[in-house]
């Protein structure tokens, strides 16, 4: 376990060279930005802000084209794709497609021009269809609409509500306009909101029937037509027709582009460096005629840097020790096993100055404890399998995701020998399948014992586990205040409290009370019952008196020691927290139980072996997916409260280097 060194390294530079440079150490990505140099000592930092805002926009361009080209011409995937990671181009590749950017720029903004044409296209259909809708009542009408009638009679055109009548028409304007003789009613369309009317009277008396009508709720048409509705609903239909022609003949333009996909990926990830590039070139102290760039880099990789930079360019490059009161990024080195757990510590924070990396203990420990709440044999062996598998079949997948199924795999390997020492084997299936389908019952042994039979001792081993853990936790903070010279910190708040914890622990195991928990007695001889007394009491007195021994005030002193020695409470809490151990144990041994139990209900027959292996594949697929989120969880939980607790701060900040933060592809670095 252990943080990498860092160093920092600066180097000045000739102005010409700046480009070249800033390129090859983002080739290298070794190397977090951190510049010193004020712009007071005599240097100036350039103004990047139209480059990069430029960048960007071509950036977002190409993945706007990519989006559109995705649409409509979808990339072959399989379901696993996610695994795959960036495909990987050799730099001369890379090159020649950025070489030719600006083509493939043009074609991806013909992209979103297609693209747009067809929205515009849909928008058009979307109009016509409601022009349609409001035609499709009056389709009976074999007159214009906008017709106002002949020469001496009016055509009045309208809705009325649904439950009108022509008699009724007929007799509302009988009452409110009584002088009216010449009339024709006619309702070309009915239903239950409106119906629709058309009325013919002399031109003379329009105003008064329509006057008449409107009092019963006439309302003209709020869009009419100079045509007859049924030809005008050809033309509009004829003219969907050919925006639907269109869309389907720029779909195919844009289908076409389907092989430029590769060049749009590797052109967005070009400017996508670009932009991050003169990000850097601004926070740069130049002169007139040079440059100063400074950063972080890990130790051992500064003579890599130094060779590349300063063999290849006029330059001087400097590589100092960090300083007292400086705090560097943090960059984690740990073996193939405890680097698969590197994202549950970052998940919680890096440690920061002076802590120690805690990621090669916590991995033995974090994989310990998952096996143990999984505890199935036959769970364990799926879940490694399938993670191994994946990680042969997708060696490019993102590092995060490498890890978490490394991780993963080595919990499945735990799980097995769990499953193993507590013969669980999809529970009791092999029980369960020789007595229901065989008529002899056969039991696979547990190669410890079973903790379904044997609760209370899981529980105390669960204890006894989580107390050695916390113990692990406690003497990495004595390493630390050690490796410090703080030996009376040491002392104090290390010595102490496991003279006094376990003193108590000596005198709990010849009680009753342990006695009744787990199920056996333990009996001390005289002597080593009064060596636990003395040295709970020598604790207990120790950290009464010396855990406020930064005050002088002897009172408060004393009430700061009781403070800490109610503490004891935490960690009773704490070791109380690691019977999780026994409940999630227990809670897959049971659930997997009466899955086995539900399966054979209907015996030895056709239809009680298609039930039982119906009922066990999902049963068991969700009791497995179901424990495997709560070990996850738990066992975090394990290590972040109760483990980190004891010593554990973070807070540091992960290395950033600067590099080829590309989105789409991955280009061969160089090799060191």
């Amino acid at each position: 376990m252990s943080v990498l060194q860092m160093q920092r390294i600066s180097i000045c530079a000739l102005k010409k060279d700046r480009k070249a440079i800033l390129e090859k150490i983002q080739t290298m990505g070794i190397m977090e930005m951190n510049q010193i140099v004020d712009e007071e000592d005599g240097f100036e930092k350039m103004d990047t802000l139209e480059a990069r805002q430029s960048f960007e926009k071509k950036a977002n361009l190409l993945d706007t084209a990519l989006t559109i080209l995705n649409t409509y011409a979808p990339e072959k995937q399989s379901m696993l794709s996610s695994l795959e990671g960036k495909k990987l181009v050799d730099q001369e590749k890379f090159a020649k497609v950025a070489a030719a950017r600006e083509s493939t720029l043009e074609k991806a903004s013909a992209l979103v021009g297609w693209d747009k044409e067809i929205a515009e296209s849909r928008a058009g259909i979307q109009k016509l269809e409601n022009q349609i809708e409001s035609l499709t009542p009056w389709l009976g009408l074999d007159v214009p609409m906008d017709c106002e009638g002949t020469g001496r009679t009016a055509m009045l055109l309208g809705t009325m509500p649904g439950e009108v009548t022509l008699e009724s028409i007929y007799q509302l304007i009988a009452e409110r306009c009584p002088e009216t003789e010449a009339l024709d009613v006619q309702i070309i369309l009915k239903d239950k909101d409106a119906a629709y009317v058309v009325v013919i009277c002399m031109k003379e008396e329009a105003l008064a029937v329509e006057d008449a009508l409107r009092t019963g709720g006439f309302a003209r048409p709020s869009q009419t037509v100079d045509q007859i509705p049924a030809v005008k609903k050809e033309q509009l239909e004829a003219q969907i027709e050919e925006l639907n022609q269109h869309m389907e003949a720029i779909s195919e333009k844009i289908k076409a582009c389907e092989d430029s996909r590769e060049e749009l990926k590797m052109v967005g990830d070009y400017f996508r460096m670009r932009t991050k590039k003169y990000e850097v070139l601004g926070t740069l102290p130049q002169s007139e005629r040079t440059f100063v760039l400074s950063g972080y880099v890990p130790a051992k990789a500064s003579a890599a840097v130094e060779k590349a930079i300063g063999e290849k360019f006029d330059c001087v490059v400097d590589v100092e020790d960090l300083k007292e009161d400086e705090e560097p990024p943090v960059l984690l080195k740990n073996n193939a096993f405890a680097s698969s757990v590197e994202g549950v510590l970052e998940a919680y924070g890096m440690p920061c100055k002076g802590e120690v990396d805690p990621t090669a203990i916590m991995s033995f420990f974090y994989v310990f404890f998952f096996g143990m709440m999984l505890s199935d044999a036959a769970y364990g062996a799926i879940v490694a399998i399938a993670c191994f598998i994946v990680l042969k079949k997708f060696p490019r997948m993102d590092k995060g995701m490498h890890k978490t199924i490394k991780l993963f795999m080595f919990c499945g390997v735990s799980t097995i020998v769990w499953g193993v020492l507590f013969g669980g084997y999809f529970g009791d299936v092999v029980d369960v399948v020789t007595r229901t389908f065989f008529g002899e019952q056969i039991t696979v042994p547990a190669l410890w014992f079973a903790p379904l039979n044997d609760p209370m001792k899981l529980l105390v081993y669960s204890m006894l586990f989580g107390l050695i853990h916390l113990f692990v936790g406690l003497g990495i903070k004595g390493y630390m205040l050690i490796r410090d010279g703080k030996i009376l910190d040491f002392f104090c708040d290390v010595v102490l409290w496991y003279l006094f914890l376990i003193g108590l622990i000596m005198m709990l195991l010849p009680s009753d009370l342990f006695a009744s928990i787990a199920q056996m007695e333990i009996v001390f001889p005289p002597v080593l019952n009064t060596v636990s007394k003395g040295l709970a009491i020598a604790g207990a007195v120790g950290i009464l008196l010396m855990s406020g021994r930064d005050n002088k005030n002897p009172v408060l002193r004393i009430a700061l020691g009781a403070y800490d020695l109610y503490n004891i409470t935490g960690w009773l809490s704490d070791v109380l927290s690691y019977s999780r151990l026994l409940a999630l144990g227990l809670a897959t041994g049971v659930i997997a139980s009466v899955v086995n139990q539900m399966g054979s209900m209907l015996g030895k027959s056709i239809a009680g072996a298609i039930l039982f292996i119906v009922v066990f594949v999902i049963g068991h697929a969700m009791n497995m997916a179901i424990n495997l989120l709560g070990a996850y969880v738990h066992t975090n939980r394990l290590q972040y409260v109760e483990f980190f607790g004891k010593f554990y701060e973070g807070g540091g900040r992960s290395f950033e280097p600067f590099e080829t933060n590309t989105k789409y592809v991955d280009i061969k670095e160089e090799n060191l």
